[in-house]
């Protein structure tokens, strides 16, 4: 996406730096300042190839890939500025959004906890902090919905925004060639264009009819009250053959109206809060029609754009704007929301927490306003710009408009459907120090299916808990791994609950130190084999931590047979394991030098039963020691 949101909703990025620069930066600034990004980078570009480089110029050149996101160049730049002194948040904000979008997770994470050392009361901060590995959490989940490029609909412009009423397809386009084309992206203005459901395909796209609605500047998204007799949508403040500007120079998008007569679309409207000053935009409807929703950076609202609702009188004027308050708003952008049948708003968000630029949102009817925001989830999100979400629960069909890879043009619709989910369950998991009942952060948590196979891991957040989502009516276990404390695991039951709560307490390392040995619990093998398994891993694991806590500590490692089998080849058997386990502990970062191995075979049983022995003497003759030879 050529930063569609934000041609559509104009704010310019704040800067640490004076806005007056040298003659040097006068033509890339006045580029910059007209939202010509694309030229503006070209211009930047020039003077870092005249050796005229600077912090000012490295933040415009990645402010200016960003807002056409190329979120890779944008990275290269944001990476020169952000790690001087007196930088902009928005900046380090943003430098952690296109870290996020090229997968670097754990950077990402890393300079959003910067943004929040800075910004500790920004909502965004807040939300992170609650929990810095939300990522995981969403890219785990079992995916719910399937996205389908409408190549039939899409061209190589840009195509977004969808309304659908009856057979009638409304969206967005740039493929109307006729136009000039937009400094931002060179890309021609946007139309609005109206497509026919034939036969369950959309076809024939054509520019919307009328003079009055479709002009030679930017029109965008639609909606349409419920007896199609009125439309709203946004466009260039353009009305009435004048073309207003802002006191800076900049003509916004205001949000206008027209009725339908004779099949056309006529009477073009201004609504009465739009203004030079500000954006007003991205009209949605209540399913009743008596309820307006945009979007503006209007003054006042939470952060650089809010969703805002309005009342719809019966004689057709409105109401006094409101916002749609914290729960909804952040401080980042907000825009492009929608309401379905059942009052559920979507909308799109760079402020919430997502696993692209902008993401889609939903928050459930709730009272006379709205519930907890949650995340859609992959298939309507990914790692690009995901927007104008539209959905019908009847048929549990819609579509969304994406600039994600595989697609037709710069912007593409996509219809989604709900997929068939398989049953899922979802684990709650809080660690804690055993003796204390305190929470413990950081912690290392790791899934395995009952067959030991590595399914995810997470770490716990400042209150000691993490969240799994995993197949039901499955066994499943649980460890927790943590620095200075000895590993454990709980084993999670199978279950066809919605979720589970699980508590795992961990103790103390020095606790499995027991005179001259490190005491944990036995290592299995396979039958005949010596390699480690994850189960023998975790408990050594433990034995790595202790060893790293105690520079100094040097081990021997015993490993004893049973006395099943040869002699002979239960000493070789003892000693491949012995060394296995050896070469474990060095590939976790411990010197060779402090940690050897022995195979004892059945020389030194713990049970010297003979052919007697019981089922419980042969296992515990068949275990591993550690010996501290020095600490």
């Amino acid at each position: 996406m050529k930063k569609i949101f934000t041609i559509l909703l104009v704010i310019a990025v704040s800067t640490t730096f004076t806005t007056a620069q040298n003659k040097d930066t006068k033509k890339a600034d006045q580029l910059y300042a007209r939202y010509q990004y694309n030229d503006a980078a070209a211009a930047y570009q020039k003077l870092l190839k005249k050796g005229k480089g600077s912090r000012y110029v490295f933040q415009q050149l990645g402010n200016s890939y960003y807002f056409i996101n190329d979120t890779k160049k944008a990275e290269t730049y944001y990476k020169r500025v952000v790690k001087g002194r007196k930088v902009d948040p928005e900046v380090v904000y943003n430098y952690a959004q296109v870290l996020k979008a090229n997968g670097k997770f754990a950077l990402h994470n890393t300079w959003m906890k910067t943004f929040a050392e800075a910004k500790p009361n920004d909502s965004r901060a807040k939300e992170f902090m609650k929990n810095p590995n939300y990522i995981p959490l969403i890219m785990d989940e079992q995916p719910r919905w399937e996205a389908k490029n409408m190549e039939e609909i899409n061209s190589e412009y840009s195509d977004f925004g969808t309304f659908v009423m009856g057979k009638d397809f409304y969206f967005t386009s740039a493929r109307n060639t006729k136009r000039k084309s937009y400094g931002w992206n060179e890309e021609p203005y946007l139309d609005i264009y109206k497509a026919r459901d034939v036969g369950g395909t959309i076809k024939n796209a054509n520019l919307l009819g009328g003079d009055d609605v479709n002009t030679k500047y930017h029109e965008g998204t639609v909606a349409i009250s419920p007896d199609g007799k009125r439309m709203y949508f946004d466009r260039n403040d353009f009305f009435e053959g004048d073309y207003d500007k802002s006191s800076e120079g900049v003509n916004q998008i205001n949000l206008y109206y027209a009725e339908l007569i004779d099949g056309q679309w006529k009477g073009v409207q201004s609504v009465p809060w739009n203004n030079d000053e500000y954006s007003v935009q991205h009209p949605a409807l209540s399913p009743d029609g008596n309820t307006l929703y945009f979007t503006s950076d209007m003054p006042g609202g939470q952060g650089a754009s809010d969703i805002y609702k309005v009342s719809i009188n019966q004689d057709g004027t409105f109401g006094t704007p409101q916002n749609l308050g914290a729960g909804i708003n952040t401080e980042g952008r907000e825009g492009f929301p929608s309401v379905d049948s059942n009052g559920t708003l979507y909308f799109a968000s760079d402020g919430h927490m997502g696993i692209g630029m902008l993401d889609v949102f939903m928050a459930e009817a709730s009272g006379s306003g709205f519930g907890n925001v949650t995340n859609m989830g992959k298939g309507v999100n990914s790692s690009d710009d995901d927007f104008a979400f539209v959905f019908d629960p009847a048929t549990m069909t819609g579509y969304v408009s994406s600039n994600r890879e595989g697609g037709k043009g710069s912007d593409d619709i996509y219809a989604i459907k709900e997929l068939e989910v398989v049953c899922e369950i979802k684990i709650n998991v809080t660690v804690l120090n055993e003796y204390t009942d305190g929470p413990i952060s950081g912690a290392r948590l790791d899934l395995y299916d009952e067959f030991e196979n590595s399914l995810n891991s997470r770490t716990t957040s400042v209150d000691g808990k993490s969240l799994f989502s995993a197949e039901c009516d499955k066994g499943h276990v649980i460890q927790a791994v943590m620095e200075d404390y000895e590993s454990n695991a709980v084993v999670v039951e199978s279950a066809n609950d919605t979720e589970v709560d699980v508590v795992v307490r961990l103790r103390p390392i020095e606790e499995i130190i027991v005179d001259d040995r490190v005491v944990l619990k036995p290592i299995y093998f396979d039958l005949n084999k010596a390699n480690i398994k994850p189960q023998a891993a975790f408990e050594l694991d433990k034995l790595v931590a202790i060893m790293k806590k105690y520079p100094n500590m040097t081990i021997k490692v015993e490993s004893h047979t049973d006395n099943r089998g040869g002699d002979e080849f239960n000493l070789e058997l003892s000693e491949r394991r012995a060394q296995s386990t050896v070469q474990y502990v060095i590939s976790q970062g411990v010197e060779a030098s402090r940690i050897s191995g022995e195979g004892k075979g059945e020389t030194d049983p713990k049970f010297d039963c003979g052919s007697n022995c019981t089922q419980e003497q042969h296992d515990k003759n068949r275990r591993s020691e550690f010996i501290i030879v020095e600490r």
